[in-house]
């Protein structure tokens, strides 16, 4: 494993994501998410301290669980409102050299012929910079304004995610042969039509017969992001997944999580050390301990304890306005966030939450743990988790948008690329190339691989 470090943002286009209230904060930029030259701004920052990519978050549907209804998610700004985070890929390619993007996107509500194309064309226009994060939708509200009389179990969402990948995987990797493109103006052939292949797909659901319309694209299939932490959501990332997303609050947790989603992969045949695993971390630094202490003050008092129940109980489908706040958290099954839910109920056996508990540690980042101190300290605990629990980078959580991203790039970064964990050249290829340095696309284990 390489010492090396990868830094993702992980925003979410929206006038808030993680940190409920965070907008109200002085010089909070996040009303700015409808601003094309925000973004552009953003990937600019994030280009210049060495990030790997911009991981957008995505939700369809409105936080309605708690107090059954909306209107607490509409009143404080909980990830509503919030714009297709797709369509500022191009404008952010456009201005940057190397930074990759991660976009959001449901199997539940998405047909696989349609996203096929999106991503061979997003792969186009951004070089192969592109990943595909992969989820399965959770909010019963998606699922009714989405046209289905209610969500589907977590099974069935899974079951159907497999096949949508299984899909995908054909449309991108056999259906065109990589020199199905000729462009011979003088013989009047453009394609070879014999180097384009139907997939005739025929399954439980969906039928189609192919073949692709778009030419391979750099990657072929662009990088797969994944962060299921139910039993069924980790089989699915350990056959699937190229870079997971560890949402769990401890050490001890991801620790689990890693060692269970390699051992998993392995029995799928695949090489284990070929999962980039990356947990949330909330960095609060300032120039002094006693600086990052006291703006880690302000950011707690700046915390909506009612915005972040609400945007809880989506995660969890539960209703914490019902609980009583010191009444504990019992772990149940849930056809929502599962991660959520065994983050504050399995993963230390040894610490009971409350309702209230769990509200003031999530204020900031949700189930993320915050990192406070000066640029040392902070790059000393990144670092610590990339030797000793085995993680090959961090999704870099907003507090105040861009004031966390500033202050880390501004801070930490130096600090990072002093000891050699952080690139101080700009790398160019595609993303898949920066995150694994074997080729711009699938290694022969991985199961959507042609080769």
């Amino acid at each position: 494993m390489s010492d090396r470090i990868h830094l993702n943002l992980f925003t979410m286009n929206s006038v808030e994501h993680v940190s409920p209230g965070s907008w109200r904060h002085a010089g909070d930029r996040s009303h700015e998410y409808t601003d094309r030259e925000y973004w552009t701004e953003i990937a600019r920052t994030a280009e210049r301290g060495g990030f790997t990519a911009v991981f957008f978050a995505d939700v369809r549907g409105v936080y309605d669980v708690y107090g059954g209804d909306r209107e607490t998610a509409v009143q404080k700004g909980v990830q509503t409102p919030a714009n297709d985070p797709t369509y500022l890929l191009p404008a952010m390619a456009a201005v940057t050299d190397r930074l990759g993007f991660a976009v959001t996107r449901s199997t539940t509500y998405q047909h696989p012929y349609e996203l096929a194309r999106q991503f061979s064309t997003l792969d186009h226009l951004t070089d192969g910079r592109v990943a595909f994060n992969v989820v399965t939708s959770y909010l019963e509200s998606a699922a009714v304004n989405l046209g289905l009389d209610e969500r589907m179990d977590k099974q069935t969402r899974y079951d159907r995610a497999d096949e949508f990948l299984a899909v995908c995987y054909a449309l991108w990797e056999e259906s065109w042969d990589d020199n199905a493109v000729v462009r011979d103006a003088e013989a009047g052939v453009y394609t070879r039509p014999e180097g384009v292949d139907r997939i005739d797909h025929e399954g439980e659901f969906f039928d189609i017969p192919g073949p692709h319309g778009c030419e391979p694209s750099p990657q072929r299939t662009p990088v797969l992001f994944q962060a299921g932490s139910s039993e069924r959501g980790r089989t699915f990332a350990a056959r699937n997944a190229e870079a997971v997303f560890c949402s769990q609050p401890t050490e001890a947790g991801v620790r689990e999580y890693v060692d269970d989603l390699r051992t998993r992969a392995a029995d799928h045949g695949r090489d284990p050390d070929r999962l980039a695993f990356f947990p949330g971390i909330v960095p609060v630094v300032g120039e002094t301990e006693a600086a990052a202490q006291a703006k880690h003050d302000r950011l707690r008092e700046g915390v909506d304890v009612e915005a972040t129940l609400a945007l809880l109980s989506g995660f969890l489908d539960m209703d914490l306005s019902a609980l009583d706040p010191d009444q504990r958290i019992e772990h149940i099954e849930t056809d929502a966030i599962q991660g959520t839910m065994n983050a504050f109920t399995q993963t230390d056996p040894d610490r009971e939450w409350t309702v209230r508990e769990v509200a003031e540690f999530s204020g900031l980042g949700t189930t993320s743990p915050v990192v406070v101190g000066t640029p040392t300290e902070v790059a000393d605990e990144m670092e610590r988790w990339v030797r000793e629990v085995g993680v090959d980078g961090f999704n870099i959580k907003e507090v105040v948008r861009t004031g966390t991203l500033d202050d880390f790039v501004d801070l930490v970064v130096p600090e990072l690329r002093e000891r050699g964990l952080l690139p101080a050249e700009t790398e160019t290829g595609t993303l898949r190339d920066q995150l694994f340095d074997d080729g711009p696309q699938l290694p022969p284990t991985h199961p959507g691989s042609d080769g």
